[in-house]
């Protein structure tokens, strides 16, 4: 059975929805569309705990009531009315936790969009392939969920992958499935210029940034230094006659972005200020995190880029998952974006250090 600090905190949740029900049909919230949109979010985020508390306390009234028909009926109807009532409370038994789950503090930042950076690490030309490969990945896992995705910046290698591509992956909830994907990938298989069939280990780097609002991080300008030069292509060669790259330099932190995939000079310092923000949002989180007792029950690993989270083994059409012990030999299947199992099994593991921090605390 939940305990009573847990069936206070979840009748004060029915309340909140009830009060933002009757919210959203007052006049007043009708005529300004940023309050209704924010109520709307609000009673739509509330929307299954209520579901199944509902569920929950259903189950345990039937119960109740199958047990007093039970006393006043005698033999097989009698034990009929146990047995339903048994039933019911071992169903109500198996949400509770359900229920817990959803009691979970959430992560502020799992509703917004993301963007990913994507580098080649150790093994040259093959790093790049596979990073390369790791776009399409994550692009296509992203088209199954209907997110959009776009580039914002990409510098390509002479064999077809990539040095270094930034992208946005816009969609409901695409921070909080993602997030998980920041550090080191590893891949193992022989290189296509590999003569001899040896197998190589090459690398790439994963960083994935919750996108930041005005709201979220306000940047002094007059701490920005921007640098504009003519964009090049592999080899350094020139591809525009004009000044339309953009480097910015936050002073303070010394974060730097380049763009220059634009021809225009505005879109290529728009483009680099939504990664400097990025970058900045994400770092002050990375402090924060640091600072909190139980920064370490809130996310599986350190997200830190320099730690390897996962190998793609290609001689044994295996994935693992270093950080949780996640196996899989769908290795074609994860490489073309079918990541549902994985990512599950993410979001189970965080809800568990979730849970067991929580317990401690208590």
């Amino acid at each position: 059975m939940i305990d009573d600090s847990m069936r206070q905190r979840l009748e004060e949740l029915v309340a909140t929805h009830a009060e933002l029900e009757m919210d959203m049909t007052d006049p007043a919230v009708l005529g300004d569309q940023e309050r209704y949109t924010s109520t709307a979010k609000r009673h739509a985020e509330l929307n299954e705990v209520v579901k199944v508390y509902a569920r929950y306390q259903q189950l345990l009234e039937d119960a109740g009531a199958a047990e007093e028909l039970a006393e006043l009926s005698d033999g097989a109807e009698g034990d009929s009315m146990l047995a339903e009532a048994k039933a019911n409370r071992a169903q109500a038994e198996g949400m509770e936790g359900q229920l817990k789950v959803l009691l979970l503090p959430k992560d502020p930042m799992d509703d917004k969009n993301v963007i990913l950076e994507i580098r080649a690490g150790a093994g040259g030309d093959e790093a790049g392939l596979f990073a390369a490969e790791l776009e399409r990945m994550y692009t296509r896992y992203a088209e199954g969920r209907r997110w959009k995705v776009a580039r914002l910046s990409v510098s390509e290698n002479d064999v077809g992958g990539v040095k270094e591509v930034t992208f946005e992956v816009n969609g409901t909830g695409a921070y909080s499935v993602l997030k998980h994907e920041s550090g080191v990938h590893r891949v193992q298989r022989v290189p296509q210029t590999e003569s001899g069939g040896r197998i190589h280990t090459s690398t790439a780097s994963v960083a994935v940034m919750p996108e930041a609002e005005d709201v979220d991080v306000h940047i002094d300008p007059s701490d920005l230094k921007i640098d504009v030069y003519r964009s090049s292509g592999p080899g350094g060669q020139s591809v525009n006659t004009t000044d339309s790259a953009v480097r910015i330099t936050h002073v303070p932190t010394g974060v730097v972005v380049a763009m220059q995939d634009e021809k225009s000079q505005l879109q290529n310092k728009e483009k680099a200020l939504r990664v400097l923000k990025a970058r900045l949002l994400q770092a002050e989180k990375d402090r924060m995190a640091a600072e909190r007792a139980d920064a370490r029950a809130s996310q599986i690993g350190t997200g830190d880029r320099s730690e390897k989270i996962r190998t793609y083994n290609f001689p044994d059409s295996r994935v693992a998952d270093h950080r949780i012990g996640f196996k899989t030999n769908d290795l074609s299947g994860v490489l073309e974006g079918k990541l549902d199992e994985l990512f599950d099994a993410l979001i189970r593991q965080e809800q568990a250090q979730k849970l067991q921090a929580l317990t401690e605390d208590a």
